[in-house]
């Protein structure tokens, strides 16, 4: 038997303790019990995203949540300026227009990401009421550099919705400090939980900016969790079971403290990237993200790789999109992982090539890593 291992960056292994509670008997979500796990998740989350601003929580997908934000926070009489570099990014430029927004589209080569001149280029124009840029876009493992794009939009009328599905709880990100209106969230990545549960944190300003839309949603109306979360309850029925399980994970995660959850993701990306380079492969993106690493495969190899990668050694990671796919495979560093799952992995890699007709020195990507992980606390 082979124990099955999920590196893909999106769903996460979920730590058992995080199991255990979502397991446990069911409670009503109309119910003092309900309301005080409720509040100390919201207390918990707004720590995380370093806001006093509320989070909201949605059942459903990051993508539900951050249509949320653009169908009632973008204002409708100016443009919005949406950075597509990827998969996530060309998602969100779909959502505006469904919604009738004027969408100005920058399109970004692969692996690239919006640079802060560009934006403060076009909102000097004063056309433009809103910036939608995706903070670690999974599909190239590319981040921007959202503290920078943050003090540009800032200074103007314009709000800032920024996508943190893989960066909240994994790369550094300070919604408050860095100006950042709208952050947007996922339950299955860096938050050590299943699939179904968004999160939305959402600043004054951008509920300013909302007053005047009129959003053609219902259950997506945040307008209807802002008008409960003060008294710690939903509008609609609560996903209990993933709350809990929340609960349990942000204790987990502030109990070591969020900046060392930064500085650990970072490090077993820095080890991943060191041993693919060590084994001959290269890094695909140009500013890598290190919640998620995009690694080209070598001459001669396709996604036979990943079948047996997770088929022989149970490692299971992503492999690419678009023009990428076949082309490279994509590994995880979010949530919970450590030194030894990312040691494993790298020695399966080794395998993997070897068995694949690959002229690999076996032991040269674990030498490189393990150099790095000596670093870790």
């Amino acid at each position: 038997m082979i124990k099955q291992r999920l590196f893909t960056p999106g769903p996460t292994d979920v730590p058992p303790d995080v199991l255990i509670e979502m397991a446990k008997p069911m409670f009503h979500h109309r119910t003092p019990r309900f309301k005080q796990m409720y509040g100390a998740v919201n207390d918990g989350l707004k720590k995380l995203l370093m806001t006093d601003s509320e989070v909201l929580t949605l059942a459903g997908s990051g993508t539900a949540g951050m249509e949320a934000a653009i169908a009632c926070l973008v204002p409708r009489d100016k443009k919005v300026l949406i950075a597509n570099g990827g998969k996530f990014g060309e998602r969100w430029g779909k959502v505006a227009k469904v919604y009738g927004l004027d969408v100005d589209e920058v399109k970004l080569p692969w692996g690239t990401a919006l640079q802060p001149d560009l934006v403060a280029e076009k909102l000097a124009t004063g056309a433009y009421g809103a910036v939608v840029v995706v903070h670690s876009e999974t599909s190239t493992a590319t981040a921007c550099d959202l503290e920078a794009i943050g003090a540009v939009v800032a200074k103007t009328d314009a709000i800032l919705l920024a996508d943190g599905i893989t960066s909240v709880a994994a790369l550094p990100l300070k919604m408050d400090a860095w100006g950042i209106d709208v952050v947007g969230g996922g339950s299955q990545k860096a938050l050590m939980l299943p699939p179904g549960l968004a999160v939305v944190a959402v600043s004054d300003k951008a509920w300013r900016a909302g007053e005047a839309v009129k959003a053609p949603a219902f259950y997506l109306d945040l307008k209807a969790y802002r008008s409960k979360i003060g008294d710690n309850d939903t509008p609609y029925t609560a996903p209990v079971s993933l709350l809990r399980g929340l609960q349990v994970a942000l204790d987990m995660i502030h109990g070591i403290g969020i900046e060392t959850v930064w500085a650990r993701t970072a490090l077993l990306a820095k080890a991943t990237r060191a041993a693919a380079e060590a084994l001959g492969m290269k890094v695909f993106s140009k500013q890598p993200s290190d919640s998620v690493s995009g690694i080209l495969y070598p001459a001669g190899v396709n996604d036979d790789f990943r079948k047996v990668l997770q088929g022989r050694y149970g490692c299971s990671v992503a492999g690419g999109q678009d023009d990428l796919k076949g082309k490279a495979f994509r590994v995880s560093h979010m949530g919970y992982v450590d030194p030894l799952d990312t040691i494993g992995l790298i020695a399966a890699i080794e395998y993997v090539l070897a068995d694949l007709g690959v002229d690999v020195a076996l032991g040269a990507g674990l030498a490189a890593a393990s150099n790095v992980l000596r670093d870790w606390r």
